[in-house]
Parts: structure tokens; C-alpha cells; sequence
């Protein structure tokens, strides 16, 4: 069986990254304010946030900056956080639904600025479309862009019926409706993720890769182990999200890793690429099983989709994922794939990120569920915010109650495999 989401088997995104220089391995002793355990968007925006604040950092990587979720992904910058936040409302009231609302605006701009900031070189595109390709999911986006009106969002929105979507953002007689969101993007997700690392290096942090963290003594100070050697941190940080394996105890189960998957087709001519996505917009549609999609910078439709929580890698990708394509596209049937990956993403089982502490010093973020991109970088400015005594925002998302996927270490994927085929069947 091929292995997409455990190896470093090359994505369109390793092909095209703009960043070769990477980072020692940890072979010392080393003390500093803040320990951070995992290098993708979580772990480099955790570090940016706390050197920006005059924070020491040093994190550390199993593999390389970005070899996770936060490189391998759609590459979707999306607004919101969480999935149907007003479900939470008896948790975290009326005050911390409206908060998570916002903050869920506010982390796309902490992506862009971010960006602008260090002149990251990460292809972002603004424009972003939900479609319907069922008709009971047109009353959703007319709910939707209804809602957001009324929160007061602050970017341009725009309800499309089959005609207008059809002839604007997706030439594709699968789309019934559409809602236009010029606040939401797209992006290249491992340069951002290198392009953050290296920012977060010139500002002082110490980034190490291939050093597996292998024990963690809390204490005073905690003491953080590789096989080859070891950092004395204060403060600690677990953003190692659906690779984080066995490592925290408190933390393991409560984010089932789930495989996703993605087809790059070689670059196609600017005549079939507008035609088939005539405003260059990241797309998804409203499904369970969904499918997202967008062009790359150099024009090649990348398609992903096929969320497995079985724990096992589909034998081909493009298999599986190329005829999903077609229907949506049969234009590109005679375009060929020249790359197919996969990567695990953290579901939490209420589909709201988990973020908090579990003791004063010892912070997490995880389980962002299909949402990374612009969540990662909002739980490192939350945990930042409140380790420099700023504000107590983080505290909205430590009141939301997170349950443990039953069936223990062997079962809780083969579980919920059968409650999402289930789900898919019948809802």
C-alpha cells in the first residue's frame, strides 16, 4: 500500500516551495522562556507571536518545518472557527459565541498581516466561494450570507444564483448557487509555513528539525527530551495536533487523526483554466465528504477531498480523487496528474479547536478540524496573548467541553469510520 500521509513523499507543494534551506537538529542543552513541540502553523506562529513579545523560544520538529498538515493541505484561507459555533451558546453564552464570531474574522487578518509583514512569498489570492451541488444546500447559503450580513463581516460578500456562479466563478454545470467571500483565499501553505519559521529565526527563536521529542518532565523549570539533547523551558507549548501521538496523555484521544488527500493536474493553458475557473477563487462545496479545490500560482488544478478516518491510506489518490474531478470538471479529462499526497488533520469530536492549558504553564492547541490555515494562527496569537498577561480571550475556548473518541488507542478510528458513513447515508 502507498503511504501519503506518513512519508515525505512529494506533494505539488515540496515541488514548488521557494525555501531549500533548512534547520539543525538539536544536540545540545538549551534554556529558554518557551519550549514549543511541533513545526507547523501552530508551532512557527506560536514563535513569532512570543519573539515578537521578547519571549526566548526554542521549538522543535520531528521531521521538517511544515512536513504535517500545515504543508501538505488545501491551502484554503477560510473565515470562521469551529463548525456551528452557535451550538456551543449554553457553554460559552451569548458573549462567547459573539467573541469566537469574531475572532474567527479577525484570524484571517492576522494571516495577511503576517504576511505583509515579513514580505512572505506565499501566492495569496483573496476570493473564496461556497457552493451548493444539491438543492437543499442553497437555504444553507442563503442562511449563511444572511448571518454574516448581520454579524457586520467586514469583507464583500455576494449570493450568486446557478446562472451567475456558473458564469463568474466556476464553469461547472454542477453548481446550483454560490456565496462569494472576498475576505477569504487562497494560499501556497508550506511556504507560508518556511517563510514563518525563517521570521521567526530572525527574530531570535531557535528552531531545530529532525528531533523528535522522545520525554517531557514538567516541573520548574519542564525539561523537554530529544535523543540528542534537551531544552529547559518555563513555559510549554503542545502544537503537535494530530501527530502528537502518545506524547501528552491528557491530550491523546481527543483529536482523532484523519487522512486527507489532494491531486495536482500538470499546468494547464490560461484558455481551460479560466474557463473552468474564470475568477481564480478557492472553492468547496457543502457536503460531508466535500470537495475543495483551487489552481496553484502556475495554473494546475489542485483537487482534494476523500477525508479517511480509517487510519489507512487509499492504495492510489488519483484513483480515488480523479474521477471526483471530472465530474465536476470532464474538461480535464485529458489532463494529467503529476502529483497526489495526503496528510492527517486533528478532528475534535464537537468540530470546535481545543485550546488552553492544562496546567498555568503548559499550553495546546489542536483539533482544528478542516479549518487550520487561518485557526492555527489564532490559537498562537490567543496562547501569546494570554502568557504576556494581555488579555484573556484564550479563556472563551477552555469553557468548551471536549470529549474523548471512545474505543481507545486501536478502535476510535475504525468507529468513527462506520458513524461517518453512517452520517453520510443517511443525513
Amino acid at each position: 500500500m502507498a503511504t501519503y500521509s506518513n512519508s515525505d513523499a512529494q506533494s505539488y507543494y515540496q515541488h514548488s516551495k521557494n525555501i531549500q534551506q533548512g534547520f539543525s537538529n538539536l544536540e545540545q542543552e538549551l534554556e529558554v522562556d518557551v519550549c514549543i513541540i511541533g513545526g507547523g502553523f501552530t508551532g512557527v506562529a506560536s514563535a513569532i507571536e512570543l519573539t515578537e513579545r521578547g519571549y526566548t523560544v526554542a521549538l522543535l520538529e520531528s521531521h521538517t518545518v511544515g512536513w504535517g498538515a500545515s504543508g501538505r493541505n488545501g491551502g484554503q484561507l477560510i473565515r470562521g472557527i469551529g463548525h456551528d459555533v452557535d451550538k456551543f451558546r449554553s457553554q460559552i453564552g451569548d458573549a462567547g459565541v459573539e467573541l469566537v464570531e469574531q475572532l474567527g474574522n479577525e484570524s484571517l487578518q492576522v494571516v495577511k498581516d503576517r504576511i505583509a509583514k515579513y514580505h512572505i512569498d506565499c501566492d495569496l489570492t483573496l476570493g473564496y466561494c461556497d457552493i451548493a451541488n444539491q438543492h437543499k444546500h442553497i437555504s444553507y447559503l442563503q442562511q449563511s450570507f444572511e448571518q454574516l450580513q448581520k454579524s457586520g463581516y467586514p469583507h464583500e460578500l455576494k449570493l450568486l444564483d446557478k446562472q451567475q456562479v456558473q458564469q463568474q466563478v466556476i464553469g461547472s454545470k454542477t453548481a446550483l448557487a454560490g456565496l462569494v467571500d472576498m475576505g477569504s483565499g487562497h494560499l501556497h501553505p508550506l511556504n507560508l509555513c518556511l517563510g514563518e519559521a525563517h521570521a521567526a529565526k530572525q527574530n531570535g527563536a531557535h528552531i531545530f528539525e529532525h528531533s523528535p521529542v522522545i520525554n517531557v518532565v514538567r516541573g520548574n523549570p519542564h525539561q523537554v527530551f530529544t535523543d540528542k539533547g534537551q531544552v529547559k523551558a518555563k513555559i510549554l507549548i503542545y502544537g503537535g495536533n494530530a501527530y502528537l501521538q502518545e506524547l501528552e496523555p491528557q491530550l491523546t484521544g481527543k483529536v482523532l487523526p484523519a487522512g486527507s488527500y489532494i491531486i495536482a493536474t500538470e499546468q494547464l493553458s490560461d484558455e481551460l483554466a479560466n474557463k473552468i475557473m474564470p475568477a481564480n477563487f478557492a472553492i468547496c462545496d457543502q457536503r460531508v465528504d466535500l470537495d475543495y479545490f483551487r489552481l496553484s500560482a502556475d495554473n494546475r488544478m489542485l483537487f482534494g477531498g476523500l477525508c479517511h478516518y480509517s487510519g489507512r491510506d487509499p492504495k492510489s489518490v488519483e484513483a480515488l480523487l480523479r474521477p471526483k474531478m471530472l465530474e465536476v470538471f470532464p474538461e480535464l479529462k485529458n489532463v494529467s496528474i503529476e502529483f497526489q499526497w495526503g496528510g492527517m488533520i486533528g478532528i475534535s469530536a464537537n468540530r470546535m479547536p481545543q485550546i488552553g492549558r492544562l496546567d498555568n504553564n503548559v499550553y495546546y492547541a489542536q483539533g482544528y478540524s478542516g479549518h487550520g490555515v487561518n485557526v492555527t494562527h489564532m490559537a498562537a496569537k490567543l496562547i501569546a496573548e494570554h502568557i504576556h498577561g494581555e488579555s484573556q480571550r484564550m479563556q472563551v475556548f477552555e469553557q468548551v467541553k471536549h470529549m474523548k473518541f471512545p474505543g481507545g488507542k486501536y478502535l476510535r478510528s475504525p468507529m468513527l469510520a462506520l458513524g461517518m458513513m453512517y452520517h453520510k447515508l443517511f443525513s
